[in-house]
């Protein structure tokens, strides 16, 4: 391409770069990054993402006032401008479609469908009509960022959140509460995005800092998730694979079958088995204080499975952790059989591994687990059996539960 960069580009040596944007945009229909463009046309990449979306600020300097659409030069933008929204006012005065009218303006159709419903108004006779100057006032006044928060305008939408945040509701039970609570009150309703925001994000101040610890996962930042390690297998004589595994465990209809896998403590000493049950999700803790060898599983694991009727005892799921080792003699002792993933494959027990993650909880990583007694685990137990679920209908597992014992007697 025939460009060159003018070599004065200090503050107000060059002048404005409209020689600059017109080539930056041009490299952008024909499919270049925004990288790469604003390397041939030698701009900061935060420039080229000014001109991109439509809107611009002086990077030095003292402030100027804000440039709107219009003003930008001809090209992509992120908004609807003035011009577009007069094409619509005169394309539905012809009676278009609001899919002829986005195929001109080149956007989607949602985009104008919804530009004539946010911005149409009722005239006095009954009509509505879309002005597109009142219109692009309406949207100007919208567009100025910040805006105050939908938790920061109501104590009592705020307080009740931070009720369950102590409590460890997850927000997106919250949200569903807010629903079932306040059925005919919008003012009242949020999405679960809405409640991390208001933990995570700097200078809002909505909800208190520390309700972060009550989250699932404790931190106090957001950050991306990452691929977990792969775990050799391990050698236990006479495995049966989850491959050979009934189709009924699979389809979640038929209770009884249990996922279980270890949490373990400080140093790898104390632990704490967990069994959680497919179809209701119901969970079971079973104290290691003192070590989790495969005797001291397989004994543990017979007196938690023992208590239970047997319509609820038919399959147990487990890694192929060595505490396992002892499987023969658990099936012996409960007549339960045991079937175990494939090596790093724990979405094969998601159920279990969701559980262990709010666990997590109430049994921090690195802390002794010794000293939690029997009775302190079922407290944590009911309590996490006493949470709705979105994957239950917002049933909680012990009112699932309930329902099937119910059923068979």
């Amino acid at each position: 391409m025939d460009f060159k960069i003018r070599e004065n580009r200090g503050p107000g040596g060059g002048g404005p770069l409209m020689r600059e944007r017109e080539v930056y945009l041009q490299l952008m229909r024909q499919g270049h990054s925004n990288t790469e463009a604003c390397r041939i046309v030698g701009i900061n990449v935060r420039t080229g993402k000014r001109w991109r979306n439509g809107w611009h600020s002086p990077p030095w300097g003292k402030p100027k006032p804000p440039i709107t659409v219009e003003a930008s030069a001809p090209g992509p933008s992120r908004y609807l401008r003035e011009t577009d929204r007069i094409h619509i006012a005169d394309r539905l005065r012809e009676k278009a479609s609001i899919r002829q009218i986005a195929a001109e303006l080149g956007r989607s159709p949602s985009t104008v469908s919804r530009e004539i419903r946010r911005n149409s108004a009722l005239w006095s006779n009954g009509q509505w009509v879309y002005r597109p100057h009142a219109a692009h006032r309406r949207a100007e006044q919208r567009r100025p960022r910040p805006k105050p928060g939908k938790l920061g305008q109501n104590p009592d939408l705020r307080e009740f959140i931070q009720q369950r945040l102590e409590l460890r509701w997850s927000p997106e039970q919250i949200c569903h509460a807010l629903r079932a609570v306040f059925p005919d009150q919008p003012e009242m309703h949020v999405v679960h995005e809405t409640i991390y925001q208001a933990l995570y994000v700097q200078g809002r101040g909505e909800l208190r800092r520390e309700l972060t610890r009550a989250l699932r996962t404790g931190r106090a930042m957001r950050r991306p998730h990452r691929q977990s390690h792969k775990r050799q297998p391990r050698a236990i004589t006479g495995m049966v694979m989850i491959s050979e595994r009934p189709a009924e465990v699979a389809d979640r209809a038929v209770p009884g079958h249990w996922e279980g896998d270890l949490i373990i403590g400080k140093d790898g000493k104390s632990a704490i088995a967990t069994l959680v049950e497919r179809s209701t999700r119901y969970v079971m803790l079973a104290p290691l204080p003192h070590d989790h060898t495969a005797g001291s599983t397989k004994n543990a694991l017979v007196e938690a499975i023992s208590s239970l009727p047997p319509h609820l005892k038919r399959s147990l799921t487990w890694d192929q952790g060595s505490e396992m080792a002892s499987h023969k003699a658990f099936t012996l002792a409960t007549d339960v059989p045991v079937y175990f993933c494939d090596p790093a494959s724990p979405w094969q027990r998601g159920s279990n591994e969701n559980t262990n993650g709010l666990l997590r909880q109430y049994f921090p990583k690195g802390t002794d687990l010794a000293v939690h007694p029997r009775n302190h685990l079922d407290t944590v137990a009911a309590e996490l059996n006493g949470r709705p679920r979105k994957t239950l209908g917002w049933e909680t597992p012990a009112e699932r539960l309930a329902k099937l014992l119910a059923t068979a007697s």
